[in-house]
């Protein structure tokens, strides 16, 4: 054998132990094999040919075998090929049977397909979380405003996570029913017994529909507020107020118009006054000029005239005095 023949047979046998050691995983198969897994190797070809990384689906197969979870290859690869992260269903399935919670591989799957982190609802069903909630304004019955803050201790209920309302939702009812409670009593009454609140929430059942189950509900603090009633009825009277101000200004204003209405036709009447005063004078004029009357009786009307006048002027003089109070009574 020439060199040449060698150093083909070498390159050979080196291209075969590539291609066996990159594209055929030889290596994975008897990893599986003494691991006690059984995974064909045809199906680790398979795998990569599906653009599955069979390293995963092993190493995964290998941790739950040796958790004595029952599980197989085809199953890690579906899950693989939905989206799924097997890492994280393998650790949540380890984890609920050490805390002996009731865990499916199917369910496992189906959590996780759900877009939630199926280790992470394993771990606060083992562990209760804390919820704290947002300062919550309520108007109590007599019109005292309270502010309230609650802890809600919540655990997931596995098997309400698939379909189930989160937390905004736990949030949103512990609100409602804590408006509710203050609403219905005193303000005293919560400030004596902030346990009242806590009770009424947790009879309602506001867990319904969720994945959590509520353990208990603390009201954390009270904090008094301004008391609406006595604002809305001092807003009330402002508005009143407001109100007959306005609807005396507006008799005010008729009664301005009125009143020059009444001046307008004050001299309107004394114009014809004048006028007749002046019809008058020329008809007296006229009557002497033609000889109607006598000077005599024209004399004796002006003399009753003045007459009248005089005494109306008396009339008027009298009617003041009798008004002035008199000082020495």
């Amino acid at each position: 054998m020439t060199i040449f023949d060698a150093i083909t047979v070498l390159l050979v046998i080196g291209g075969l132990f590539y291609i066996f050691d990159n594209h055929l995983p030889v290596k994975l198969w008897i990893t599986a094999y003494f691991s006690g897994v059984t995974v064909k190797f045809l199906d680790l070809v398979f795998m990569r040919i599906r653009n599955v990384n069979p390293h995963l689906i092993v190493s995964q197969l290998i941790t739950a075998t040796k958790a004595g979870i029952s599980v197989t290859s085809v199953e890690l690869e579906t899950h693989v090929l939905a989206g799924g992260n097997i890492r994280k269903v393998i650790k949540a399935l380890i984890s609920s049977q050490k805390a002996n919670i009731q865990l499916s591989f199917q369910e496992a799957t189906a959590i996780d397909l759900a877009g939630r982190d199926v280790y992470e609802a394993v771990v606060i069903s083992v562990k209760p979380q804390v919820i704290n909630t947002p300062k919550i304004s309520a108007v109590a019955s007599d019109g005292i405003e309270l502010h309230c803050k609650a802890i809600v201790t919540v655990r997931i209920n596995i098997r309400r996570l698939v379909g189930g309302a989160w937390k905004e939702t736990i949030l949103a009812r512990v609100g409602e029913g804590i408006v509710s409670c203050v609403g219905s009593s005193h303000h005293s009454e919560i400030l004596k017994m902030p346990e009242k609140i806590s009770k009424n929430v947790i009879d309602k059942g506001l867990d319904k529909g969720t994945a959590f189950e509520i353990l208990s509900i603390d009201i954390a603090d009270i904090d008094v507020g301004k008391n609406v009633r006595a604002t809305l009825e001092k807003e009330k009277a402002e508005a009143d107020k407001k109100i007959g101000e306005a609807n005396a200004a507006k008799r005010h204003a008729m009664a301005k118009a009125k009143e020059q209405e009444m001046c307008a036709l004050y001299k309107e009447r004394q114009a014809e006054v004048v006028q007749a005063e002046k019809d008058t004078h020329l008809a007296y004029a006229y009557a002497l000029r033609h000889s109607l009357i006598k000077p005599e009786e024209y004399l004796k009307h002006k003399n009753i005239m003045a007459d009248t006048s005089m005494r109306e002027s008396v009339g008027k003089k009298t009617k003041k005095l009798k008004e002035i109070p008199d000082k020495n009574k």
